[in-house]
């Protein structure tokens, strides 16, 4: 069974952090004038599904509830002006976006608790010119953000049944992984589009995605250019930190991915190309 019916919170006591953010939710919802993230709609009511993305919330403020109040009413009023779940309906041009992203199933990854595993994948290998992909920020990011917004469709929140365990108690099942591959990128010399990009991609996601990435792999880094990040780690948060794995080499990746992951990746799947799902494409 799913859906609300089968669904049931742990009783909380009123002084728990999820319990304090639900009295609040009411005056969120009627400032924000939104209530949709995540394809679920928000209900004062506190429903099983209002729990669960409010728990996402508090994990990513260690259960700091007015810093979890803060985030969650920037990213409603972030969603109710950008409506990033429309992006799923775009037509991106296909010579500046064809080939760098997908979305595929992944299963029996070691260590996981779930059988199946959603996993984005960004191939920024297949750029074929920087300026036409990374030249206009604010189509980049459209496109973007629809590719992160296919991944978390995939995780079919509004189908879930199981309680996100509470901060520090165990993990959050609805996250998907991230694979970022950089076969045949330059790290000599950083196109500056490239950074402002990254920079970004990675200011929005913070701020308006928490608690939806379990592990993030950066691969085919050069050994003598991991410092970048390293650095980059240094103004991220801890827990998020925690989650990069950078490797150099592709085929290492099923040795942490399990063997459904391609076949250039060490594992026995089919291309990306093949199995993944990307977003819709129309030529220039």
């Amino acid at each position: 069974m799913t859906g609300e019916s089968a669904s049931q919170w742990p009783e909380l006591t009123p002084e728990h952090p999820l319990s304090k953010l639900l009295t609040l939710l009411p005056a969120i919802l009627e400032t924000t004038g939104h209530c949709e993230i995540y394809g679920i709609k928000l209900d004062a009511a506190a429903p099983f599904h209002t729990k669960l993305i409010l728990q996402k919330f508090l994990r990513a403020n260690n259960n700091h509830v007015e810093k979890a109040k803060e985030q969650l009413s920037k990213a409603l009023t972030w969603r109710k002006a950008f409506q990033p779940e429309k992006c799923l309906g775009d037509k991106f041009p296909q010579d500046k976006f064809a080939g760098l992203g997908y979305v595929t199933v992944l299963e029996k990854v070691p260590g996981s608790v779930n059988e199946k595993d959603i996993c984005t994948w960004n191939i920024y290998g297949a750029v074929k010119d920087n300026k036409k992909t990374f030249g206009d920020l604010d189509a980049f990011m459209r496109w973007r953000i629809a590719l992160m917004e296919l991944g978390i469709s995939k995780l079919d929140l509004a189908s879930a049944t199981k309680p996100i365990p509470d901060f520090g108690q165990g993990p959050d099942p609805y996250q998907g992984i991230q694979v970022h591959e950089y076969m045949n990128v330059s790290f000599i010399r950083q196109d500056p589009l490239v950074k402002a990009a990254s920079s970004k991609a990675i200011e929005v996601f913070s701020a308006y995605y928490p608690e939806t990435m379990s592990r993030k792999f950066f691969v085919s880094v050069p050994l003598l250019m991991q410092w970048m990040f390293t650095a980059m780690k240094l103004i991220l948060a801890k827990e998020t930190v925690k989650k990069f794995t950078v490797m150099s080499y592709p085929n290492q990746l099923a040795t942490e991915l399990g063997q459904s992951v391609p076949k250039v990746y060490g594992g026995t799947g089919e291309p990306l190309e093949t199995i993944g799902e990307t977003l819709a494409m129309e030529k220039a």
